[in-house]
């Protein structure tokens, strides 16, 4: 008969940690508050972490450490990739007889020792260790980590390169730390050179670093925040901010003033925003930042957009149509004249959609005009005007001239005011097909709010052709996502996902690999919403009607909503049911069965 194991409050007992007292109001703490015993014992301060680690280990037959520096062998800790132990607190203590000894803290976690082995093809001997003790060691490394990165970038020179920086922002500094820089500076070809090159600055060198690990981890944008006690570096990427190694504050004059010299705009002004470009050459391909500069309560805050020419000619075919949406959009951009609107909030990939419109409607035949602010991709073909506020030159001013130069499909970058909407809207009626955006939550609050910003409600009838709201997704990587054979209940109920509709379905979850750094994501499609406008929508605009009559009457003509598209990507197994909650409307669910 196998030997029963014993309980972790009576091998705490055996060795007088605790009393059989102590032990019932532990159990009955534990029961309040939903927690294991073990952490009842912790909550309630009646044994410390280590004390209840080796209990463990003793209860499941495991090794126990008494983890401090010297348990960690130096070359041990690349054995595992920093995210992975950041995520699930565990620590590599070297190779033994062919395994790797991993230290966790829970030993009832078997997946994460099932996913361990799969991630990094080898056997495992988990050891227990407290887990306070494994977060303060990681604490302690990441942050050593950092700091030796950025010391072994910002070498001796630091001293003098700081006060040149922070004291003497003048054109002497301007001179002495790029030579080739002016207003309309193009650094393309610094690349692997400048790395390599033991003259330049440390400065440059870590600029530079930044920039290739974000572009090379597809980021859409780095992010440069001075805080209290050091600076945040974050890149978006798949649209969820990532953060990256702290840089000591006294690195905020330096970096701050090298990003401002590279994108060609004033270092010494520092109360006002400002805008510029970079160009660099990046794994042999030419990337272009937007560069934003922002006065903050703890310095200036810097924000470099990563413009990818290749991100906007993905194709149409490509940006997560269904079949049926793809058919009713290719009818629509082809239509000789009027209006299509594409609606969201900012970052939903608007831009990005109607890029790919206008790339299959280029061709010899036709004649393309943009108002856009800024240009963000450059198309051969097409002619791509910026709207420059300080001259005068605004939206309507570039839409008045633009008809005067007898174009066939002009695209306005945003709806913004009454002014632009007529202008736009008489070039729909007198034979032009326009594209524009719209910043509302859904396709048919597109016509309510032409209409509160003054449109009439006539013009808003005859000119539009179709609205189309967007969000982007993150979708599962291909290349690890598992099935998930029960999936949250709650999350399926939002996105109104039944029972019924899973036959013959499988629902995936993500897992994590080297391909999708950990995540269980990699890359990002579209969920669309796409109102045609029909004889009773037209009616119902001409009439004011509230959007929620608008949207009833687009669903009953065939409107599928954002929230039916999510569901139909999380049926297919693209995504996941809470990745559609977090940028669909919830309350829809009922409304658009």
């Amino acid at each position: 008969m196998a030997k029963q194991q014993k309980r972790l409050g009576e091998i705490l007992a055996e060795w007088k940690f605790l009393n059989p007292k102590e032990i019932d109001k532990a159990l009955e703490h534990a029961k309040a508050k939903n927690l294991r015993i073990g952490e009842a014992l912790i909550d309630l301060k009646m044994c410390n972490e280590n004390q209840v680690a080796k209990a463990l280990a003793t209860q499941y037959g495991m090794e126990y450490i008494d983890l401090d520096k010297s348990s960690v062998p130096p070359n041990a800790i690349n054995s595992i990739p920093d995210d992975i132990m950041r995520k699930h607190l565990i620590l590599p203590l070297g190779m033994e007889n062919g395994k790797l000894r991993v230290a966790i803290h829970d030993p009832l976690d078997l997946e994460l020792l099932d996913i361990l082995r799969f991630r990094l093809g080898k056997e495992l001997r988990p050891v227990l260790a407290a887990k306070g003790r494994i977060k303060g060691y990681l604490d302690e490394l990441f942050q050593t980590s950092a700091q030796n990165t950025i010391d072994k970038t910002m070498d001796k020179g630091w001293a003098s390169l700081d006060k040149s920086l922070d004291k003497t922002l003048d054109k002497s500094l301007d001179k002495s730390l790029d030579k080739s820089v002016d207003k309309s500076i193009d650094i393309a070809g610094m690349g692997e050179d400048v790395m390599n090159d033991p003259t330049q600055a440390p400065i440059i060198k870590l600029v530079q670093a930044m920039i290739a690990e974000a572009v090379r981890n597809r980021a859409s944008d780095i992010h440069i925040e001075p805080m209290k006690d050091r600076i945040r570096v974050r890149y978006r990427i798949d649209g969820e901010c990532v953060e990256r190694d702290k840089i000591p504050l006294r690195m905020k004059g330096p970096l701050t003033s090298r990003l401002k010299i590279m994108a060609g705009i004033d270092i010494a002004e520092k109360r006002l925003p400002q805008d510029g470009r970079i160009k660099l050459v990046i794994d042999k391909s030419q990337v272009d930042f937007r560069v934003s500069t922002l006065p903050a309560y703890h310095g200036e805050s810097v924000v470099l957009r990563i413009l990818r020419p290749d991100a906007v000619r993905i194709g149409l075919s490509h940006m997560g149509f269904e079949e049926e949406d793809y058919r009713v959009f290719q009818k629509i951009i082809k239509r000789p004249n009027g209006i299509f609107l594409v609606t969201g909030p900012t970052g939903s990939g608007k831009t990005t959609t109607l890029y790919g419109a206008l790339n299959e409607l280029n061709r010899p035949d036709k004649k393309i005009i943009t108002a856009e602010d800024p240009v963000e991709y450059n198309f051969t073909g097409i002619n791509q005007c910026q709207v420059r506020d300080a001259i005068g030159l605004s939206f309507s001013k570039i839409l008045r001239a633009m008809l005067r130069q007898a174009p066939n499909i002009i695209l306005v970058g945003e709806i913004r005011d009454l002014e632009v909407a007529e202008v736009a809207i008489q070039a729909a009626l007198t034979g032009h097909l326009v594209f524009s955006t719209l910043h509302t939550n859904d396709a048919p609050g597109a016509i309510t709010r032409l209409i509160d910003m003054g449109v009439k409600p006539f013009l808003v009838a005859s000119s539009i052709q179709a609205v189309m709201a967007q969000r982007l997704i993150r979708t599962l990587c291909v290349k690890c996502k598992q099935p998930d054979h029960e999936p949250d209940e709650m999350w399926l109920r939002l996105v109104g996902i039944k029972p019924g509709d899973m036959k013959d379905k499988v629902l995936y979850k993500p897992r994590g690999c080297d391909n999708c750094t950990g995540t269980g994501f990699r890359g990002r499609i579209g969920i669309f919403e796409m109102m045609i406008m029909n004889n009773e929508i037209r009616d119902l605009a001409f009439n004011r009607a509230p959007t929620n009559k608008i949207r009833k009457a687009a669903l009953a003509g065939g409107m599928k909503s954002l929230l039916l598209d999510g569901r139909l990507k999380v049926l297919n197994g693209i995504t996941t049911a809470e990745e559609i909650v977090k940028v669909a409307q919830v309350d829809g669910v009922i409304t658009d069965q």
